[in-house]
């Protein structure tokens, strides 16, 4: 299965949503808050290539994008393929 990352905000609804996607599918991610972690926001800028809002989403270390980024590629029939599902 793929490694996937989401760079996220504790109150951020499109943080949810995605997080609640992939939680539908069975996938694990590692969460990494940009609130309580400030050093980590620049790590996002530099890896997102600058988007600054959350979440940003990286599935193998390839920028995915945003929430509706990841809902775009699902209904495409793209997503499952990227996280390695069967």
């Amino acid at each position: 299965m793929a490694q996937v990352e989401i760079y996220s905000s504790m109150f951020c609804p499109f943080c949810s949503r995605a997080k609640h996607l992939l939680s539908q599918k069975g996938v694990e991610f590692i969460e990494i808050d940009v609130d309580t972690s400030p050093g980590r926001r620049n790590e996002m800028l530099q890896r997102a290539n600058g988007q600054h809002t959350v979440p940003q989403i990286f599935i193998d270390d390839a920028h995915v994008g945003g929430s509706d980024d990841l809902a775009t590629l699902d209904r495409a029939g793209k997503l499952d393929g990227m996280l390695g599902l069967g």
